[in-house]
Order: structure tokens, then C-alpha cells, then sequence
């Protein structure tokens, strides 16, 4: 059974930093897509970053470009965003998103297992 578990959500100062972490079990780190996706309160979902071993390719959307940064450890199975610099802005519900298989890309809507999120605060 796949199994996305997030962590390292928290309150924290502007222009503090986190790491989140996402936990993956019941999957192998072969072939996957990973993303992490937040909500912010009466918000639509962002898709933030991701990783593919598809292409290869790191993604990050134009908001948290030269702040955050997307890594993982296929050892231990869990894929990390460390969030420096943080804004107000970022402050949302961070979910941990995957598609498993050869091929799996980034579409961040849609993806097929999700975690249940890690609430980040950043007051103004």
C-alpha cells in the first residue's frame, strides 16, 4: 500500500526557514514523479516542486524559485523541501503528491497518491 507521510510543517518568522519531509513506504524510489503541492486558505492548490526520473528534471514554480529546494534520499525514501527565505505568502497546507512507473511525469493535477499535508504558518 503506497503510503505518503508529510513532516517539518510549523509556524515560523518571515524569512526563517523548514524542511519539510515526505516519508514514502509501500513503493520502491525507481521510477516516480514526487511533488509537493500546497493550498493556502480560499486559495486553488500550487503546485511547488517536483522531481521526475522520467526526465530527470527538478521543477519549481516561479514563487519559490532561489528559495526552496526539492532533494531526496531513495536510501531512506523520503523527499525533502527546504524552505529558506519564507514568506507570508507560503504559508499553506504543504501536501506530498506522487505517480509511480516508467514515464511518470509531473502533472500536478494529477497525481495519483497524496499525503494528508503539513500546515506551514508564516504571519504577516
Amino acid at each position: 500500500q503506497v503510503q505518503l507521510v508529510e513532516s517539518g510543517g510549523g509556524l515560523v518568522q518571515p524569512g526563517g526557514s523548514l524542511r519539510l519531509s515526505c516519508a514514502a513506504s509501500g513503493f520502491t524510489l525507481d521510477y516516480y514523479a514526487i511533488a509537493w503541492i500546497r493550498q493556502a486558505p480560499g486559495k486553488e492548490r500550487e503546485g511547488v516542486s517536483c522531481i521526475s526520473t522520467s526526465d530527470g528534471n527538478i521543477y519549481y514554480a516561479d514563487s519559490v524559485k532561489g528559495r526552496f529546494t526539492i532533494s531526496r534520499d531513495n536510501r531512506k525514501k523520503v523527499v525533502y523541501l527546504q524552505m529558506n527565505r519564507l514568506e507570508p505568502e507560503d504559508t499553506a497546507v504543504y501536501y506530498c503528491a506522487a505517480t509511480l512507473g516508467l514515464g511518470a511525469a509531473c502533472d500536478y493535477n494529477g497525481m495519483d497518491y497524496w499525503g494528508k499535508g503539513t500546515l506551514v504558518t508564516v504571519p504577516s
